[in-house]
């Protein structure tokens, strides 16, 4: 890829200046739509996956997509569950770009092959988050970056943008410096969240000692400062930080209003959270704005994508503000890559280990190969 267009990349409207069309009207940023409830790995600490149930039909979820963008979203995330088990997720990104969304879609990445990232691609997908947890698995996480990270390579010509993020808790904390300096180590934009609890503040996991959460959260913190690709705002960052700290933050919910989720039976959810039984062809503009108000659950609220459009609908200077910064940082190290192209081999195939040494091949050794979809599940 061309270095302007890597430039160009960074500044494109997804990430920052497509929100400004929503800071200034009463319609939706962006919908989450779960496009099943079906996954084929069972990590410990997710609430959102149920093998019992069916997938929705593709003329259901068209449906749905209709309603969405007549409500005036510019965004939607597909996600799950795992999308990549929709047999028709392909014509699914299609029909979102057809209708002029801004489209992403979350996945753990074990399903994709060449050949699907080739077709999401010539849908129009625009953005591809891959959720990693640990370099290896356990028995609380299957979702490992030595399992899919030859995939990564998938990307390299590709117009998606690819960014990696993951869950801290006390089970995945020992190796989260390790995916987070794997990632960065090849330019990917790559994050680690805290843990979040649900709406009653119950862990479905141990969180882990505060003390090397909020150090691993301020490392991200400063990387960021510097320019460095931590896939998330420093508001975000800040914000996990006052949690640990039991620190009171002062905003307004913008769930069920400037962005919302829709169940993969089409009811309506303020977030992936808190779930009403309303069907989202009955919801108006009106309902939306009705849910403009502070609510009794945010409080340690971990619902980020809430919280990251709360934040940015009330501060929208401060936050796009640093964000832009922070990414023009980047522009000296892109333009260095450019004249010395060698440096992106030397640390494509690089690995951070969980004790810190590296790995320069990108091999998985005895993981599987690259275009096998891995199920852990027999179910699906």
């Amino acid at each position: 890829m061309k270095l302007l267009d890597k430039i160009g990349r960074e500044f494109s409207g997804y990430n920052i200046l497509e929100s400004g069309k929503r800071l200034i009207d009463r319609k939706p940023l962006q919908c989450s739509l779960y496009v099943t409830d079906r996954c084929n790995l069972d990590c410990a600490y997710c609430t959102e996956y149920d093998n019992s149930r069916p997938h929705p039909s593709l003329d259901d979820l068209k449906k749905w997509i209709r309603k969405i963008r007549e409500l005036g979203t510019m965004r939607i995330a597909l996600v799950g569950g795992e999308p990549l088990v929709h047999p028709n997720i392909v014509e699914l990104v299609r029909y979102c770009r057809e209708l002029g969304f801004a489209t992403s879609l979350t996945t753990n990445g074990f399903l994709l092959t060449r050949k699907l990232l080739a077709e999401l691609e010539d849908a129009g997908l625009q953005v591809m988050q891959i959720s990693v947890d640990r370099m290896t698995p356990s028995p609380i996480t299957k979702k490992s970056f030595k399992t899919i990270l030859p995939k990564l390579d998938y990307f390299r010509d590709s117009k998606i943008s690819l960014h990696i993020t993951g869950v801290i808790c006390a089970d995945t904390l020992p190796e989260s410096r390790a995916v987070l300096e794997t990632g960065l180590s090849r330019g990917i934009p790559t994050e680690v969240r805290l843990v979040h609890a649900d709406p009653l503040q119950r862990f479905r996991v141990d969180r882990g000692p505060r003390e090397e959460l909020e150090s691993f959260i301020d490392s991200m913190i400063e990387r960021k400062r510097r320019g460095e690709k931590v896939h998330t705002s420093e508001a975000i960052l800040n914000y996990q930080r006052s949690l640990l700290r039991d620190e009171h933050v002062d905003w307004t919910c913008m769930a069920g209003y400037k962005l919302f989720f829709v169940s993969a039976q089409g009811k309506f959810w303020i977030c992936s959270m808190v779930h009403t039984d309303k069907h989202i062809m009955d919801v108006t503009l009106d309902d939306l704005y009705a849910n403009y108000r502070k609510k009794s659950c945010q409080k340690g609220c971990g619902v980020y994508c809430a919280v990251s459009a709360s934040l940015l609908v009330e501060k929208p200077a401060h936050v796009l503000g640093k964000e832009i910064v922070a990414r023009a940082k980047r522009i000296p190290s892109m333009v260095r890559r450019s004249l010395t192209p060698n440096t992106d081999k030397a640390t494509r195939g690089a690995i951070t280990h969980p004790d810190g040494t590296h790995e320069m091949d990108g091999s998985t050794k005895s993981g599987p190969s690259a275009d096998n979809g891995v199920t852990l599940r027999k179910s699906v």
